[in-house]
């Protein structure tokens, strides 16, 4: 129904609405946060008997649970983004008790972990009066606009007080449909005080970001260098010697020229070993097959020239953007290069998958004699190329093999 521009049928549903999801979030704070909190408390406190190792890391997966659900909430409901502060969780390869200790070990000792238990603890309160807020002021608005006199206190008999118990409601009406959805937006802002990255997080964030911005621009120059060089005492140098031989030929076109024929000859020989160098070069900066036909059929033509076989598995919905694109191929190559170079393998396998969450992860292993460092030059490479784009890297190679190299890059949804 419109009255003068006025709709007052999405006014009714948006307070509608708006007192729905208010109840929703009333009811959270009381049936939910308060025994999370309690089982959690009672939990971490029994960890010096053993039990609560195992019982707390449970509960705070429970309250993580409930942390993100409300991090839906407040982006859903109010457009509030809550980024996730939890720390990676641990790859373990080889899984068991120790890979299970390890991760009730990063729940634990996560400080965002109990940054969601203090919010479940005091959202019990102020869940339940900004979620109840909405639903008491439809409640005071009607009982005034009903004509109740006591709404205010007054005794019924002053009339005039029906006058303003009247206005009083219908102004309370009036402001509700916008007043209600910035309560919820208030309770979402004080979510993400508490579920969002701490300030700490936020500097670590910064220094990682300038860290991987002066990495970046080192490798660059690096890059450059190489690259200069490789033009210098390659191409350049080849180019030029085809240039001192066409010269001779010239001179000797005349008097010699059985001579002159073998030095253009030689110059034709030479020219074809620059326009090798050149496009090696090339392929070493962005190869080709990578911008016309994808990471994928990249990685197949790459494993073509290795010598031992390589099992190739790719998910097909991978996506990334082509920077990123670029780094995982790069990634994959150095992986491999190890491979055929120090780990006396006959087999090795590339495994590219898409996770739930839309990054993509490369894991890059081999049956060879295992001892890899995660600290060489080639794998800490590979990790700062990663590094750059948020990636990261983790290597398991026990003495003996198997090998497994596993990278991941943040996708794009």
């Amino acid at each position: 129904m419109r009255i003068r521009g006025y709709d007052l049928g999405a006014r009714i549903r948006r307070s509608g609405l708006t007192v729905g999801r208010g109840l929703a979030q009333a009811v959270l704070s009381q049936a939910v946060c308060i025994p999370l909190t309690i089982a959690t408390l009672l939990s971490t406190a029994f960890i010096a008997l053993g039990v609560g190792f195992v019982l707390a890391p449970l509960s705070l997966r429970g309250v993580r649970n409930l942390a993100g659900l409300q991090r839906r909430w407040a982006a859903r409901w109010s457009g509030v983004e809550i980024p996730e502060p939890y720390r990676p969780e641990p790859r373990d390869a080889h899984g068991g008790a120790a890979g299970a200790g390890q991760r009730r070990l990063w729940v634990l000792t996560d400080p965002a972990s109990w940054r969601d238990l203090l919010w479940t603890a005091l959202n019990v309160p102020v869940g339940l009066v900004l979620g109840l807020l909405p639903l008491c002021l439809i409640g005071y608005g009607l009982e005034g606009v009903l004509g109740a006199p006591w709404a205010l206190g007054i005794g019924e008999d002053h009339p005039v007080w029906w006058v303003i118990s009247f206005v009083s409601g219908a102004a309370v009406l009036a402001v509700e449909p916008y007043a209600g959805p910035r309560i919820l937006r208030a309770h979402a802002l004080f979510c993400a005080a508490l579920l969002g990255p701490s300030r700490a997080d936020l500097a670590g964030r910064v220094d990682h970001l300038a860290e991987t911005r002066n990495r970046l621009h080192d490798d660059a120059a690096t890059e450059l260098r190489r690259i200069e060089r490789d033009l210098h005492d390659g191409a350049q140098a080849r180019l030029a010697a085809v240039g001192l031989n066409i010269g001779l030929a010239e001179q000797l076109m005349r008097t010699n020229p059985e001579a002159a024929g073998e030095l253009l000859a030689e110059a034709r020989s030479t020219s074809g070993q620059a326009l090798a160098d050149l496009r090696s070069l090339l392929r070493g900066i962005h190869p080709p097959v990578l911008a016309e036909r994808g990471l994928a059929d990249a990685v197949r033509a790459l494993v073509v020239s290795l010598p031992l076989p390589v099992d190739v598995s790719f998910d097909p919905d991978i996506s990334l953007p082509r920077a990123q694109q670029t780094a995982m191929y790069f990634a994959i190559s150095e992986s491999l290069a190890n491979v055929a170079k120090h780990s006396s393998a006959t087999r090795a396998w590339v495994q590219v998958h898409r996770q739930p969450d839309a990054s993509v992860l490369a894991v890059v292993g081999d049956n060879g004699v295992g001892g890899a460092d995660p600290a060489g030059g080639g794998l800490r490479g590979v990790e700062r190329r990663l590094a750059a784009f948020d990636g990261v890297l983790a290597v398991t190679s026990p003495m003996g093999g198997p090998t497994s190299v596993i990278m991941e890059l943040p996708g794009v949804a």
